[in-house]
């Protein structure tokens, strides 16, 4: 049976305070918590997270234990910082690096100082300095640096080149109150966490027999950057989802984010996937058109996700 999170009735009385990642991770979960989590299974002793990310969804669990993963070595190395220095250490070492770099602090002393306003923006202000630190970092990468770079860069998103180098641009905005907020909560949940981090191949994860498995790997049918660049293709896809299966044999649950859909290009190999399997597609409704892959009239550049349970 497919299922909408509109039939959970029990929904809308859901108003658990989720902890918001303090990385503003490409395809993040932080959104779709409420509709993710009623999904899970209620009771969860190791709650593993092989493609963490922002860690949206692992940092929200409450299993007895949280194993999160990500291929990206940087991220990890940066929550390993979080996890192992206390937030006044952390804060005062992201403020003596906006003082070196002579970086904006708009949320201590407001636009004027700097000649601007919340419209226009700070990019022109931190831009030469902006690309000193990220240079810095380029040349002798650092956990605390590499956060500080993430909070002026553009968006406050991460991408980093073929050879390793990050090379994402100047943000319009800097070190805001919400972001702080955001920091703070997360590296306060960390410290009350049983939870181990690790950077590596998923498959080359060990999942303990009383797992439940989520993943939320690149999607096969979006144009994201890792696909534009062959970071993520079918042969991956097939190896991902005979992955799956072996979780299914050993008895293990899993619930896998994807997407079947999006702007008109189909992932066939999922949906075939889903079908020979039978297992479990969970309608989600973010901000999309349409929450049923059945619905004749959505519209053409809707995108359709969902959540995969093999239970």
């Amino acid at each position: 049976m497919n299922i909408s999170v509109d039939t959970f009735s029990y929904l809308d009385l859901l108003q658990k305070e989720f902890i918001k990642s303090p990385l503003n991770y490409t395809g993040g979960k932080f959104k779709l918590l409420n509709q993710i989590v009623p999904f899970f299974p209620k009771k969860i002793d190791t709650f593993v997270d092989l493609f963490s990310g922002g860690c949206n969804v692992a940092i929200n669990s409450n299993a007895n234990k949280i194993i999160a993963n990500d291929i990206n070595k940087e991220v990890i190395e940066l929550y390993e910082y979080f996890k192992n220095n206390s937030i006044k250490k952390i804060k005062t070492e992201i403020s003596n690096l906006i003082k070196r770099y002579n970086l904006s602090e708009s949320s201590k002393f407001g636009y004027e100082k700097y000649n601007t306003n919340s419209r226009e923006g700070l990019a022109s202000y931190n831009k030469e300095n902006y690309l000193r630190l990220r240079e810095d970092y380029n040349s002798n990468p650092n956990p605390i640096m590499f956060y500080t770079l993430v909070i002026f860069a553009f968006n406050n998103q991460i991408r980093f080149n073929k050879n390793g180098k990050f090379n994402l641009p100047v943000n319009k905005r800097d070190f805001t109150s919400n972001m702080q907020k955001n920091l703070e909560l997360f590296v306060n949940r960390l410290k009350n966490l049983d939870i181990e981090f690790k950077s590596t191949d998923f498959r080359k994860v060990s999942i303990p027999n009383d797992s439940f498995v989520y993943l939320d790997p690149p999607y096969l049918a979006t144009t994201a950057s890792y696909n534009e660049n062959g970071g993520w293709n079918e042969k991956l896809e097939e190896e991902l989802l005979d992955y799956l299966d072996s979780l299914t044999s050993r008895g293990i649950k899993f619930a896998l984010s994807n997407v079947l859909e999006s702007k008109g290009n189909k992932n066939q190999l999922l949906i075939d996937w889903c079908k020979s399997k039978n297992y479990k597609v969970n309608y989600l409704n973010h901000s999309y058109s349409n929450c049923n892959y059945q619905t004749k009239n959505r519209d053409k550049n809707s995108t359709i996700e969902v959540l995969i349970t093999n239970y």
